[in-house]
Formats: structure tokens, C-alpha cells, sequence
């Protein structure tokens, strides 16, 4: 219980986390020269981000602009790591207001905010196709889209490799009809349906709905790549 809640303690906020080095950075000036306090900004009073990383900007073009004060170790050491905090937040302050930007999950406990890069490539690792979607939508969807784009790019797709992601019943149906193989673990919905757990069958877990991609003999495989912006 004391684990979780020293775990908890630590966890602050960027603002906090602003101020902190903030106040470590001003002590350590003060140390050298305490005439420098009155040159400072005033400190922001209000519970916002921007008006502390607007505060921590203006802090750092003071001391910047004072070359001796800047010439101590441990004034760099806390102005570099300041910047660079402020640096984080800014873009991460950007980000978070992209409209178009959502939440999507690498695994069941892990997430990003962002967007996808949804790649086809050869075996051979030559990109064929790209696609990108907000961070929350399924990688299945976009197999038709890569398959057509890679199609239109002269490539004479055969059969196509990926996970259990692509194999939902669209998929597999624009397989038959496209002509190609689709080599991918079938999803447990289509396998089993809404079965209850008590009503699980065991079936070969080794099973795949075939899907793969060739050019010339070259093996075409699909890989999401997700990438957080």
C-alpha cells in the first residue's frame, strides 16, 4: 500500500515539474549573483501550462542574455535541462490540441496519442504503399487501401502476409475477389463466433487464412508501424 502510494507522490504534473526547476534554477543564480531577482519576470500565480512555460521562456532569455551568469556549470546544468523541458511541453501542447489526433493502443496496456503509418513493403523491405490514420483506428481496415495504392504502383500482388489484425471477414472476402492470397492468423470472432467459454471448441491455433503479397517472386508483406506524433 505505502509502494503505491510513494508511486503516486512522484508522479507530478509538467507544470509542477516547470516550476521545480524553475525555483532550482533561480537558487543557484542567486547563489552567484542575487541582484539578478530583480531582472526576472514575475512568477506566474495561475494553475495553466502555457503561462508557465511563457513564464520559464521569458526567465531563460534573461539569463541567457547575461553571459556570465551562463559561463557556471550549474547554471547550465539547470538551464539546459529547463529549456529542454519546456521544449517537451510545447510540442506535447501542440499535439494535444490536433483535433485530428486520437488515442490508440500498441498493446492491451500500453497507448500513444497520435497517429498511424500504416506500411506494404516487399520482403526485400521496399516500401509499396503507405497510409496514415488517427492513433485509434484498426490496422484491418486499411489492407484494401495498401492493396490498391500497391496495385496502381505496378506491383502484381500474388499473396499477402499479416497478423491477426487483417484477417476480419472483409478482408478475406477482397482476397477471394481480388485473386490473391491473404496469409494471416484468423481472427477468434470468426473462428468462434460469440461463443461463451464454456462453449469454446479447440481448433489448430497454427491455422491461417492465407493472404500473401508477391512481385516477381518478391514477397510483399503488410507491417503497421505506428508512429506517435
Amino acid at each position: 500500500m505505502q509502494r503505491i502510494q510513494n508511486q503516486n507522490t512522484i508522479k507530478r504534473l509538467p507544470r509542477q515539474v516547470l516550476q521545480e526547476q524553475s525555483k532550482k534554477l533561480r537558487r543557484s543564480i542567486y547563489e552567484i549573483d542575487e541582484t539578478m531577482k530583480e531582472k526576472f519576470p514575475d512568477k506566474n500565480t495561475d494553475d495553466s501550462l502555457e503561462k508557465e512555460l511563457k513564464y520559464c521562456k521569458q526567465l531563460i532569455d534573461v539569463i541567457k542574455g547575461n553571459e556570465e551568469i551562463c559561463s557556471y556549470p550549474k547554471v547550465q546544468e539547470k538551464l539546459n535541462l529547463l529549456e529542454e523541458s519546456v521544449t517537451d511541453d510545447m510540442e506535447h501542447l501542440e499535439t494535444s490540441k490536433d483535433e485530428d489526433a486520437k488515442t490508440g493502443h500498441k498493446t492491451a496496456d500500453t497507448s500513444f496519442f497520435g497517429y498511424k503509418t500504416h506500411i506494404a513493403m516487399t520482403e526485400e523491405r521496399i516500401i509499396t504503399a503507405a497510409t496514415i490514420t488517427s492513433g485509434e483506428k484498426t490496422d484491418g481496415k486499411e489492407l484494401p487501401k495498401l492493396v490498391q495504392k500497391s496495385k496502381a504502383a505496378g506491383i502484381q500482388i500474388e499473396s499477402v502476409i499479416g497478423d491477426m489484425a487483417y484477417s476480419e471477414k472483409k478482408n478475406i472476402e477482397a482476397a477471394k475477389e481480388g485473386d490473391y492470397e491473404l496469409i494471416a492468423k484468423l481472427n477468434p470472432i470468426i473462428t468462434q463466433g460469440n461463443r461463451r467459454k464454456e462453449d469454446v471448441f479447440e481448433f489448430n491455433k497454427d491455422a491461417v487464412a492465407s493472404i500473401e503479397v508477391s512481385t516477381n517472386g518478391e514477397l510483399l508483406s503488410f507491417l503497421p508501424l505506428v508512429t506517435t506524433l
